[in-house]
Order: C-alpha cells, then sequence, then structure tokens
C-alpha cells in the first residue's frame, strides 16, 4: 500500500466549490506515493455559496469556510497551504460587461491573491479568469496581473493559457483564462495538458439525458414559463435563437442595438452547449432542445459538470448564480491532476501555452 503525500489547499473567492471538488478528486501515483490535495481552508462572500461548499467539500470542517467581505478578511491569520487557488471575480474583464477593467469594483480583487502568495508563499497557484482579461484596459489588465503574480513572493514561474472547456471534457463552450504557477525555488514549470476531447467534444444531449435525471433529483424543480413564452419557443429550432427563428409579429422582441445570441436560444442536442452564465433576464435562462422550457439548475449543473449528489443552497436564482459562475469541476480535475504529477515527476501529454506572458512581459499587448 502506498504513503500518501497530502497537499494543502486554500482557495479565495471559492463560489460553491467546482475549483475545489476538481482539485479533491485529483489522484495520482508514482512508484513511491498517491498524491492527494486537501481541503484546508476556503473564503467568499456569499453566504449561499459558502453553505454549498461547506455542505458538498468539508462537511466535518464547516468552520473552515469563511464567510468574509475579502476587504476584512485577515489574510496573513489563513493557515499555510500549498496550493492556493482563486477565481477573482471576473465582472470587469467580462466581454459581455463594460470592460472597466482596473477602474471597476471587481478588478483589483486580484491583488488579494496576490496577498496570499507574498504571506502564505504556497508551492503552486492557480488563478482563473475570463477570456476577455486579455482585452481589458487594451491588454494593460493583463500585464499587470501576470506582472505581479511572477513577482510575488520569492518569485513564481508561471504559465497561462486560454482553455475551452468543451475541449477537455466538459459539454459547454466555456471559455477561461487558467493561470499557474510553481514557486521559482521549487524548480517546476507547469505544463498545458494536451486536450481530450478537442474532436469528439460530449454533446448537451448526452450530458443532460445520460443518465436520465431523477425527477427528485436535488435543484430540479422547473421554472414557470409564461404562455406567451412557451408559444415563442415553438417557433425556435434546436440551436436558435429569437432572432435567428421565424417568429410570427406579436412575438418578436422589441429590442434596439445589440442583440444579443443566448436570448431565447435553444440548445443544439449534438453540440456542447453554449456558456452557462450566472445572471441576467428574461430569455437568458438557457432553453431546452426539444421541451418549451428552460434548463432546470440540475441540467444546468450537468452542463458544468457537477454531479448529481452536488447539492446546492439557496433560493433559485441564487444556485443559478452559483452554477453560472464556478469553474467546471472536470475542467479543474485535470489542472489539479497535472499539477500533481509535475510535484510528483510524472510525464503526461501536453501542448503549447496559447498565451505567450513573456511577450506581453517585455513588449506590452
Amino acid at each position: 500500500m502506498k504513503k500518501i503525500h497530502k497537499y494543502r489547499y486554500g482557495e479565495l473567492f471559492s463560489g460553491p466549490g467546482g475549483l475545489a471538488l476538481g482539485a479533491m478528486h485529483a489522484n495520482v501515483k508514482n512508484a513511491e506515493y498517491e498524491h492527494r490535495i486537501v481541503h484546508t481552508w476556503a473564503s467568499d462572500y456569499d453566504e449561499d455559496s459558502c453553505c454549498t461548499y461547506r455542505n458538498n467539500i468539508c462537511p466535518d470542517k464547516p468552520e473552515t469556510v469563511i464567510c468574509e467581505n475579502i476587504k476584512l478578511l485577515e489574510i496573513g491569520a489563513l493557515p499555510k497551504v500549498d496550493i492556493f487557488a482563486y477565481g477573482f471575480p471576473c465582472n470587469d474583464f467580462s466581454i459581455v460587461g463594460e470592460q472597466k477593467g482596473f477602474n471597476g469594483g471587481y478588478g483589483p480583487l486580484y491583488s488579494y491573491g496576490v496577498d496570499v502568495l507574498n504571506k502564505l508563499k504556497p508551492l503552486c497557484f492557480v488563478a482563473e479568469n475570463v477570456n476577455g482579461l486579455t482585452s481589458a484596459n487594451n491588454g494593460g489588465a493583463f500585464l499587470q496581473i501576470v506582472t505581479d503574480l511572477e513577482n510575488a513572493s520569492d518569485g513564481y514561474n508561471i504559465v497561462a493559457n486560454l482553455y475551452k472547456a468543451e475541449e477537455y471534457g466538459v459539454p459547454q463552450t466555456r471559455h477561461r483564462i487558467i493561470i499557474v504557477g510553481f514557486s521559482k525555488s521549487s524548480g517546476l514549470w507547469f505544463r498545458i495538458p494536451k486536450p481530450t476531447t478537442a474532436r469528439n467534444p460530449i454533446s448537451t444531449k448526452t450530458s443532460i439525458e445520460n443518465p436520465p435525471i431523477e425527477k427528485n433529483a436535488p435543484n430540479n424543480e422547473q421554472t414557470r414559463q409564461s404562455k406567451q413564452v412557451i408559444e415563442r419557443l415553438k417557433y425556435i429550432k434546436p440551436g436558435e435563437n429569437c432572432w435567428d427563428a421565424d417568429l410570427p409579429e406579436h412575438l418578436k422582441l422589441n429590442v434596439k442595438g445589440a442583440k444579443l445570441s443566448q436570448i431565447y436560444k435553444r440548445l443544439d442536442p449534438d453540440k456542447p452547449s453554449y456558456t452557462i452564465t450566472g445572471s441576467g433576464g428574461g430569455g437568458t435562462h438557457v432553453y431546452h432542445y426539444f421541451e418549451n422550457r428552460a434548463l432546470t439548475n440540475r441540467e444546468r449543473a450537468r452542463l458544468q459538470t457537477f454531479p448529481d449528489d452536488f447539492v446546492f443552497h439557496g433560493t433559485k436564482e441564487s444556485v443559478r448564480k452559483q452554477i453560472g459562475m464556478a469553474v467546471p469541476p472536470k475542467l479543474a480535475q485535470i489542472i489539479f491532476e497535472s499539477i500533481l504529477k509535475t510535484v510528483a515527476g510524472i510525464t503526461y501529454e501536453s501542448v503549447e501555452p496559447n498565451l505567450n506572458i513573456k511577450k506581453s512581459l517585455f513588449e506590452g499587448w
């Protein structure tokens, strides 16, 4: 029986636990050890997210999940960890929003992760954000962030990559930047794991129907649709939105200016889902490919690769937000297993990163 080498894990902006679930499921073995990641602490400001995290990730240690405004959190008092992760709030970097970047209320929050690196000096860190990060503030935001991460503590060897989740077993076209850094003193460099489903992505229908979701599954209640919405959906074919469909005049939307492609868009059963989001008004709830209704939260969770026994806490809208803001656990698991393989000296198939950090550092964007 192999000895178990455990790596302590801490997380800021933890949300419901998508990153953490992937980390806890990561497990690799070399000649001497079985390498695992163990929860040590997590923090988020949203009570429903913290409740979800406690009950699914660390039910025996609920006190290790700190529900606190990040500005009031005593980072220096947190226990030491070997691996630190944070998906810092992305609202001001998203291509859907106004892209305020550092000028917005959320942009500067990445610096709290830098503070963790400076004070706790973990072996490795994982930072996640939206793909709009590279263009925010004309590229200046990304340049500043990677510079600060590289120079934190005694320095980190950092590698950034734009991951397409559908190429890593996630039935959803969700594209996110993930930065992984190893302390310079370790001499380790992260390598981008080779995509697993680039040529054969998992379809929406397969994800939702195989196996079927039990009717009494948690978070599976349906949204009540108005008669007008039901009637509108009857005219929209799988893969179409309300702008593509041949709608009668009384069902058309009176919208001027930008027309978001996801408005009343049905899923294509034979392709991965479009990006599951955490908020939005009418027409943004993601619509079933055949039935005239929005998806349930359980179906959304399937598309994010959360297992059916992962129970979300809070109101239906709170759960929708938690699911939409989370990192898909399947993608997270692949990242963390690659981290463990790096530490354990296990080779794995890899590809070159598609973001050139050195170019951004020396030339700007």
